[in-house]
């Protein structure tokens, strides 16, 4: 029973001792991990300063140790940010080279053009060469009536206006009516007219009575010779009636004795008025101006020293300075005297005028040619431009077209000399040069911006 009851109470006990050896065992595991762990922890520090190279002398405490770390940091930033900047400004460096090199491989004014461009923009490329150049020089003119074709219509008799049918500017055929005077004068010359008629036909009876007497044997000779030269004196009478009348351009035979009608001497336009329905004109009073202007005159003043290069019978061109307008003619006439005040001579070419674009009044250029002359260097007159107030032409090169420029001299209208700047042979465009000179534009403006 005893052995009973102490197996009873020591079960108990032999569990209380293995709680306790297995708590002693985690504690002394968990103080073994904690001195390993510390043991570690010091190498580390230990190799991190021997890595560094840093002996950290007695009495040195962890923030002088950070305030250096951080000092170093700083510098090592500095340093690195250094480089950047370098390696930046190399690179800066090298993209301005490269950017120089370009330019010095695409000059400026060099302009590039495929021959498909070339094509479309009509540019035609030819070479500059010798050629026979008849010099060209202008003189100053102006476009006058015809005077050979105008009319200064005058009444020739005092009267007062009755009606005036015609208007300025009117074409007029020729007999047609201008305007209608009512004159005593022309009262008076019809009335002689039909006094010297009715002579004329008393004279004519006279006569013929006195001839057949005579056949009779009635009356003498000597009366139908009386008669005869009485009917003679009558006719003479009535002729020079008709002749004064015919000579103020009046008709003779009309119903009113004082109507007098002033008529168109040619077909022609009236470009002058100086008439009105109730006036009294004189008989020398300029009433109207008519002008056939079919065909003008170019008035031009040639200065002394140019007399010499204008002839008559030389064909010219007269270009109007106020719009596009040409006409060719030959000079009629070149004046004999040169003016006082003007130190010029005058001469005329007849122009023909058949839709009247020519107008009195109308300033002209009148293009002369001079004699040939054969020049070494020419080039179309089309090809030479003005840039920066120069002349320039477009030459050929390996890369594309250069802006030369150039002294041109003498010129024909077709080509033009070139003094200074090109040689026989040179490649150059011909046709289309205002294109290249746009297109030099262009890439002027790109460069700008």
């Amino acid at each position: 029973m005893n052995s009973q009851h102490e197996s009873k109470n020591g079960a108990p006990a032999v569990a209380g001792r293995k709680q306790a050896i297995a708590i002693a065992v985690v504690l002394a595991l968990g103080l073994m991990a904690g001195i390993g762990i510390l043991s570690l922890g010091g190498r580390s520090d230990a190799g991190g300063e021997s890595a560094h190279g840093h002996d950290e002398p007695a009495g040195h405490d962890d923030g002088e140790h950070h305030a250096d770390a951080d000092s170093s940091a700083k510098a090592n930033g500095s340093a690195h940010a250094k480089s950047g900047a370098h390696a930046k400004n190399g690179s800066d460096t090298k993209s301005g080279a490269d950017k120089g090199h370009d330019d010095a491989q695409a000059p400026e004014g060099l302009i590039t053009l495929t021959p498909d461009q070339q094509k479309a923009a009509g540019i035609v490329v030819d070479a500059a060469k010798p050629a026979t150049l008849t010099s060209t020089y202008q003189l100053p003119g102006e476009v006058t009536f015809n005077e050979d074709t105008t009319a200064h219509v005058v009444p020739r008799v005092v009267g007062v206006v009755e009606s005036v049918p015609a208007a300025l500017g009117q074409f007029v055929r020729r007999g047609q009516v201008l305007a209608v005077l009512s004159s005593p004068a022309m009262s008076d010359q019809r009335a002689d007219l039909q006094a010297a008629q009715k002579r004329l036909q008393l004279a004519r009876t006279t006569y013929e009575r006195e001839k057949s007497l005579f056949e009779a044997r009635i009356s003498p000779q000597q009366d139908v010779q009386v008669a005869e030269q009485a009917m003679r004196e009558a006719e003479i009478a009535v002729t020079n009636a008709r002749q004064k009348l015919l000579a103020v351009g009046a008709a003779p035979d009309s119903s009113a004795l004082n109507r007098f009608e002033l008529r168109a001497p040619f077909d022609g336009t009236i470009v002058a008025k100086h008439i009105a329905l109730g006036e009294q004109v004189r008989e020398d009073a300029n009433v109207f101006t008519v002008a056939d202007l079919r065909t003008v005159w170019a008035q031009i003043s040639v200065p002394a020293k140019d007399l010499p290069l204008v002839r008559v019978g030389d064909r010219v061109t007269v270009r109007a300075t106020a719009f596009e307008q040409s006409a060719v003619g030959k000079v009629a006439y070149v004046g004999s005297l040169i003016g006082e005040s003007t130190r010029t001579a005058q001469a005329r070419v007849t122009l023909e005028n058949p839709k009247t674009l020519w107008r009195p009044g109308l300033f002209v250029n009148v293009e002369m040619k001079g004699d040939a002359v054969e020049v070494p260097v020419t080039v179309a007159a089309d090809a030479v431009q003005t840039l920066e107030d120069r002349p320039v032409v477009f030459v050929q090169t390996a890369g594309g077209f250069q802006a030369q420029p150039v002294a041109v001299g003498r010129t024909d209208g077709q080509r033009t000399e070139i003094v200074q700047g090109l040689k026989a042979g040179t490649r150059y465009i011909a046709a289309g040069s205002f294109i290249a000179k746009a297109e030099l534009g262009k890439s002027t403006a790109s460069h700008a911006h």
